[in-house]
């Protein structure tokens, strides 16, 4: 019986960008089916429609061999329809139960029922086995926990269909050992997944049946036993295969950062990095290896000169940093710190640049200018669409980051801080902003790559520093660890001299 069948569904945004072309979709009931597919190949936007998000433009959706026309998330949860999103909706000050039952609170005599509450919530972790203190606040929870903490949301919505959108992208290995074993389980439970993901090795390991999209349309639906990692990725992008930069041996090497004892308070002023020191130097790529929260964002702040170190010294060039040196940086979040999203393609790719004398005519922007050079980048990075004019917001994730990566790079910094560069991009995206990290290493850059995916810290790092607490754990040459290793580092399950 199908669980899910979604038929030519079609979905139009605006400035005539189609996400969905006609799509159709078959989930078996109490399977674990995988979409994949480049970014902008309307994995979400089919998803989000599913999940009463979005409106189709056409086509129809039916549930359990029921047509349903599903008209916003509490509508999907009445037909016990769930998602958990890549960027969890979670309230951290408050407790897991609290975050469990918001929305959904019991009541007894108008007054809001907890121990009804924590019952039932018990009963739900007891029969899916997903062991958490109800009591902790989630804040205090490390990522894998609270993904978990999602999922008993839609359990205790008696959620059938769980969908999951990039589950892994913050996990460490063994978190996401963990969650493989919470879907078996569920999975024996009758219940049907549905996972989003890039990751093609996750995708064999977990799923039964996998539907690949490419530029809104079904290119492929197979049963996982038969199809290869290769083959997956042959139909997501349409290519045999992804051309790989290989890093060169810069034989002349000179020290461009050094971060010494360096101490950086977070916004409570409590000691988020702890003593830091690490050196980098040209045409090396340093990368940072950690469970979100550990102190990597506000260690680089510090480096990129937007948070003050509370002690310490940080030089780049044998100089003091200052607020005014060329760095280049890829932040971890583009929404928020690397695009304004209702400007155009070109107007973000001068974002923070706009005094730069390349686009001045007398003391005004000359606009010429800047259309030539964002031309030249949109061809360079193979940004698309190359109508430099629309709003970026029109472009897929994956564009919009090599929008951001385009506009830092070309700044010709002697040092590049990429933050989880390539979090949420599919295979050949991911691969273009690889490549683009090692083209500028080999003109003898630093790289600090900040990075929650140990495959990618592993095949683009010269040395791995695992941050833990806020403190450096471990530095490796990335050439004599493994992804299991860093796992132990990055959870404090080792430390180092043991």
């Amino acid at each position: 019986m199908l669980a899910v069948e979604m038929i030519a569904i079609t979905k139009t945004f605006a400035e005539k960008v189609i996400a969905n072309n006609s799509i159709s979709l078959s989930v078996k009931k109490g399977e674990v089916h995988a979409i994949v597919g480049e970014n902008g190949a309307g994995k979400s936007t089919l998803m989000n429609i599913l999940y009463g998000m979005y409106p189709p433009d056409k086509g129809k959706i039916q549930i359990n061999g029921n047509e349903e026309i599903i008209n916003s998330p509490a509508r999907a949860i009445q037909l016990k329809i769930g998602m958990v999103h890549q960027h969890f909706m979670l309230v951290p000050p408050l407790t897991v139960l609290e975050n469990i039952i918001l929305g959904s609170e019991p009541e007894k005599n108008l007054l809001l029922d907890f121990k009804k509450a924590k019952e039932r919530v018990s009963q739900i972790t007891s029969s899916f086995k997903i062991d958490v203190n109800l009591e902790t606040k989630i804040e205090n929870l490390p990522v894998g926990l609270q993904q978990r903490v999602e999922i008993l949301k839609l359990l205790y919505r008696n959620a059938e269909i769980l969908i999951l959108d990039e589950p892994t992208a913050v996990l460490t290995p063994q978190e996401t050992n963990e969650l493989f074993n919470t879907i078996d389980f569920l999975k024996s439970e009758g219940k049907t997944i549905i996972l989003i993901t890039h990751k093609l090795n996750e995708v064999k390991a977990i799923s039964d049946t996998i539907t690949v999209l490419r530029h809104g349309k079904v290119v492929g639906v197979t049963g996982t036993e038969n199809a290869t990692i290769e083959s997956i990725a042959r139909l997501m992008v349409g290519e045999d295969k992804i051309y790989e930069e290989k890093k060169a041996n810069i034989r002349e090497k000179k020290l461009i950062l050094e971060v010494k004892n360096v101490t950086v308070l977070n916004e409570n002023s409590v000691e988020a990095v702890k003593d830091v020191s690490f050196e980098i130097n040209s045409g090396e790529i340093l990368g940072i290896a950690g469970v979100e929260g550990n102190g990597q964002h506000e260690l680089v702040e510090a480096i990129s000169s937007i948070r003050k170190p509370a002690k310490g010294k940080i030089t780049l060039n044998n100089a003091e940093l200052k607020e005014e040196h060329n760095i280049a940086h890829i932040p971890a979040d583009r929404h928020r710190n690397g695009i304004v999203m209702d400007f155009s393609v070109a107007e973000n790719l001068i974002l923070g640049r706009e005094k730069e004398n390349l686009f001045k005519k007398d003391i005004t922007i000359d606009e010429s200018k800047v259309k030539t050079f964002a031309e030249k980048l949109v061809h360079e990075y193979d940004i698309r669409p190359v109508d430099i004019d629309i709003k970026i917001k029109s472009l897929s994730g994956g564009n919009q980051q090599k929008a951001v990566v385009a506009r830092e790079i070309t700044k010709n910094s002697d040092l590049i801080i990429a933050s989880h560069p390539t979090r949420g991009l599919d295979i050949k995206a991911a691969s273009f902003v690889h490549n683009a990290l090692i083209k500028e290493s080999d003109k003898g850059k630093a790289v600090l790559l900040v990075s929650s995916d140990l495959a990618e810290l592993l095949k683009l790092s010269d040395r791995i520093a695992v941050i833990y607490n806020g403190q450096i754990n471990v530095i490796f040459d990335a050439d004599k660890t493994n992804e299991y290793e860093l796992g132990l580092y990055m959870t404090g399950s080792k430390v180092k001299n043991e």
